[in-house]
Parts: structure tokens; C-alpha cells; sequence
């Protein structure tokens, strides 16, 4: 399945892009699909920003949304990071207490605050000081009461934006009145991007992998994550208890986990788990050799002069098969994980050390010799030592699953 955003271009008084609307779509029409309001955001929302990562749709720039009455008044706008979108109240809200609230406390949880189409009806004058942009649509307004509406509110600590900016001439008297930004079909129509979707299911994967590779992991909201997934949760008690078997208690909690393995363990597992609950659907195979291939890499870089990098190599054979695993190219998916980019070239390019231990890994799944030769040579490792390290890796991930898999209860116990 794919999911369809458009995007249109905003831009400062240089002409420089300062930031993308983005718009919902339901198919490669490019036209505004017949869906009610709400549903229309949060489908934007799922599909296009947390499933599929807001550099692809706006290149790392401030993304404008729109946000109607319910999905404001519930501060849905909460679920995104505020120093990245610009919430747009649009021009069917009523401007209520509840609406007035809700617009009052975003502002002050710092997120960037625009009523887009406005009109200067005296029941929104409460709501200005909250307020750090007015988007005027020129062709609804008409350019010359836009422009002074603007040209009588300068003094105001608010940015006006021009929307429906279709001429040069339009432009021009907008620039003219003092506009800050400008949007409309003189510069760019919206921009239809299509996406293969990360399936609904799989998003607490995608978001749990997210925290875990970030490079100051927030261990509160990794526990949040799992918490909120009982297979997850379910997964991770069975897979730290089969690796500390020499704890008295069993551990029942992701708290003790962390205090009982260490922040860089915990990582190395709780990346093993997203990718085995990623796994659920898929044959049993793919995960082991997922398992396989990151121990495998482990082992490489202990036997290498690489030591040091032994949990990145982990983690680098762990991810190799993630696109089988969730459905998507691994392009796609590495632009959603915070990655070291020497992991990312690993896994995208072979470059790299860590890129040379998946390259002989393939090589050496595909019973390649000579380019096993090779990359032992490069990597100055021995063959005899690397084929070990292959059969190793091959009973640990057999063992490790069968180990982490819960007993049949349909077998009878022997009396």
C-alpha cells in the first residue's frame, strides 16, 4: 500500500524556502480527497509523518499542518516535535473556550501557532496574543484588503503570510505591504509524493528503534513504548530472562532489566526485540537469520582490530534484513532511525569496516570463496577463524530462539 501527501513550498521575502504545507491526499489525483476533516489529519499524521519520517517530506524543513477543532481541542498537535511543525488552526474553527484553552497551552508548551484563511472577525482577538502567524488567502480576502490588514497590524509581534499568491503582480503588493512569507501557485503548485506505508502495526517497531539508536536514548520513553505493547513487553521479560540465567528473581520489569544489564546491553536487546516483533508475521527463518548475521558481525569485529565496535557490529547485521522484515526499502526505513552514519553507509553501500563484514557475509552466504578470500584479506582475518565464527553464530541464534520461545503447553508433562 502507499500513502499520497502533497506538499507545497513556503517562502521568506529572499524567496528561499522556510518550510513545506503539507497536504492530505487519497491517491495519485492530487486532489483533495472526500473525507471528513479529522480523519484526514490524523491519516496525514500516521501515514506521512511518523510512519514515514518528516525529512523525506520536507527535506528537514518546518512543516506546516493543519489541525481542525476536535484533533486541537484533544492536542493531537502534542504527538509531534514542536521545534519541526507549525500547527495551522484552520478557518472552520470555532473560536470557543475549549478551541482558546487548547491554542493557549500549546503556546505555551513552545509550538509554533498559525490561523490560516483568517478573517478579522472580532472573536478571534483574544486568541492574537497566542498567535505567531496569520495566513491571508489573497484570492478569498482580495489582495488590496490583505495587503492593508497587514500595512495596519505591523506592529503586532506577529508574521503575516500570503497564501493563493497566484501572480507576479500579487507578489509584488504583497512584498509591498510587508508580508513575511509567501505561498501560491506563482511559486510552485503542491508537490504529490507517494510512499510505500509502514504498515499500522509495525509503527511501534518504527518508533521503538527510533528511540533505541538515538545517541542519548531516553530509556523513559523506550519504556513507554513497550509498556503500550504487550507482545513487545512479553518478548523482552522472555529474552532478558534466557540471557540472565543466573539471576535468582526473575526479572519482571524493563526497569530492572536496565539496572541488571547496563544502558549498551539493554540497547543490544531491546533492538533484538523490535526486530523479532517485526518478525511475528514472517517466517521464523528471517528472524533467525537476522539473529544469525548480527552475531556473526559481532564476532568479526572481536576478531578484527575493530573490538571496540563489536555492539555496532551487532547491531548492523541486525538491521540488514530489516526491509524484508517490515515490508519497505531500507532507504525509506534508515531515513527514520537516528543512526550512526557509518552504520547507515554499512547497510546502504557496504562501505566501511562494518560495511566489509556484511559484504563478507554475503559472500559468504552465497558460498562466494573468492571474495570470502578477498575480504579476509582486507580485514586481515583468518578464513578457518571466520568460518567458525559462521557456525557459531548459526547454533547461538537456534539456541537463543528456541531458548526465548514459550514452552508448548499442548505436549503432556511427564508424572
Amino acid at each position: 500500500m502507499y500513502s499520497y501527501v502533497a506538499r507545497q513550498p513556503i517562502f521568506n521575502r529572499q524567496q528561499r524556502t522556510v518550510g513545506y504545507e503539507l497536504l492530505f491526499r487519497d491517491g495519485e489525483s492530487n486532489a483533495f480527497p472526500v473525507i471528513e476533516a479529522n480523519k484526514a489529519t490524523c491519516r496525514l499524521l500516521v501515514e506521512n509523518y511518523m510512519a514515514v519520517g518528516d525529512n523525506l517530506a520536507t527535506a528537514g524543513q518546518r512543516t506546516f499542518i493543519n489541525f481542525p477543532q476536535e484533533s486541537l481541542i484533544r492536542l493531537l498537535p502534542m504527538l509531534l516535535p514542536k521545534r519541526k511543525v507549525i500547527i495551522e488552526v484552520l478557518e472552520t474553527c470555532t473560536p470557543d473556550e475549549e478551541l482558546f484553552l487548547a491554542i493557549k497551552h500549546l503556546y505555551r508548551q513552545g509550538y509554533v501557532i498559525a490561523l490560516d484563511d483568517f478573517e478579522m472577525a472580532p472573536q478571534w482577538q483574544r486568541f492574537l496574543p497566542y498567535i505567531h502567524i496569520i495566513k491571508l488567502d489573497l484570492m478569498k480576502t482580495g489582495v488590496e484588503q490583505a495587503c492593508q490588514f497587514v500595512r495596519q497590524n505591523r506592529t503586532r509581534k506577529i508574521k503575516f503570510l500570503a497564501e493563493k499568491v497566484e501572480t507576479y503582480e500579487d507578489y509584488a503588493a504583497a512584498l509591498k505591504a510587508g508580508f513575511h512569507f509567501f505561498q501560491g501557485y506563482y511559486f510552485s503548485k503542491p508537490e504529490l509524493l507517494k510512499n510505500r506505508q509502514v504498515e499500522p502495526e509495525k509503527l511501534t517497531t518504527v518508533r521503538l528503534l527510533q528511540e533505541i539508536c538515538r545517541e542519548e536514548v531516553n530509556f523513559t520513553r523506550v519504556e513507554q513504548i513497550i509498556a503500550s505493547d504487550v507482545s513487545l513487553s512479553y518478548l523482552l521479560l522472555r529474552y532478558v530472562n534466557t540471557a540472565a540465567q543466573r539471576v535468582v528473581e526473575p526479572i519482571s520489569s524493563f526497569k530492572q532489566a536496565l539496572v541488571y544489564l547496563g544502558e549498551e546491553k539493554i540497547k543490544i536487546f531491546v533492538s533484538a526485540v523490535a526486530t523479532a516483533h517485526a518478525a511475528i508475521d514472517k517466517p521464523k527463518e528471517l528472524y533467525s537469520l537476522s539473529l544469525q548475521r548480527a552475531r556473526m558481525c559481532e564476532m568479526l569485529a572481536s576478531s578484527s582490530r575493530l573490538p571496540f565496535m563489536k555492539d555496532k557490529a551487532f547491531l548492523t547485521g541486525l538491521f540488514s534484513l530489516l526491509d524484508a522484515l517490515l515490508d519497505n526499502s531500507l532507504e525509506q526505513l534508515l531515513e527514520l532511525l537516528p543512526l550512526e552514519p557509518e552504520v547507515q553507509a554499512a547497510l546502504l553501500k557496504r562501505q566501511g569496516e562494518l560495511g566489509q563484514f556484511l559484504a563478507l557475509l554475503d559472500a559468504y552466504e552465497q558460498a562466494d570463496w573468492a571474495k570470502v578470500s578477498e575480504y579476509c584479506q582486507v580485514l586481515k582475518l583468518n578464513e578457518e577463524l571466520v568460518a567458525k565464527s559462521f557456525h557459531h553464530a548459526l547454533s547461538w541464534s537456534s539456541e537463543y530462539l528456541s531458548a526465548s520461545e514459550p514452552p508448548d503447553e499442548s505436549v503432556p508433562k511427564e508424572q
